[in-house]
């Protein structure tokens, strides 16, 4: 009988599975609407007195998204009050819709892979999944990888694109 033999993992190739680096966890919205004199005016004392009376463990470990949904000017201290206030509990926070909030996320996650673990080894960053992976986290994903990889594909070990081949140069 003849002895299966794995091409795949006999070829080297190392598979990179970006949804390891997708945020995980719950994002709440934060609408700095709720904490504003009348809804639309920022007075600090009023202001200072919300963000004491908020039980601000409604925020521990969640992504915050922080919004403003009325039409008013919030001065740059106020941001830096309310995080103040949401840093020690929350996991992170972005004054950004919830989509991107987690596209920064998503994008710092990305920007912590240890690429010197990948120098001069043939990657495959996979190309579907369960979760779906916006084209700014292969964009960035390559960035960060070219430099340092010897080849980078996209797709499945199976049936892959070259994406990058670092060529040989002679002397």
């Amino acid at each position: 009988m003849a002895e299966f033999v794995n091409k795949v993992e006999e070829s080297g190739l190392i598979t990179i599975d970006l949804e390891d680096w997708y945020p995980k966890g719950e994002i709440t919205t934060l609408d700095l609407k709720d904490y504003l004199f009348m809804g639309m005016i920022v007075k600090e004392k009023e202001f200072r007195e919300s963000l004491n009376n908020t039980n601000w463990e409604n925020f521990r470990d969640k992504m915050v998204s922080v919004v403003c949904s009325a039409d008013a000017i919030i001065p740059s201290w106020a941001y830096m009050l309310l995080a103040s206030f949401l840093q020690p509990v929350c996991k992170e926070m972005a004054l950004a819709l919830p989509d991107e909030l987690r596209k920064q996320v998503f994008i710092r996650n990305i920007q912590s892979i240890n690429a010197a673990v990948y120098k001069d080894q043939r990657v495959i960053i996979k190309g579907c999944g369960d979760t779906p992976i916006g084209d700014f986290a292969y964009l960035e994903a390559t960035r960060i990888l070219r430099p340092v990889v010897k080849s980078l594909m996209y797709g499945e070990p199976c049936s892959t694109v070259p994406v990058f081949k670092r060529r040989i140069t002679r002397k």
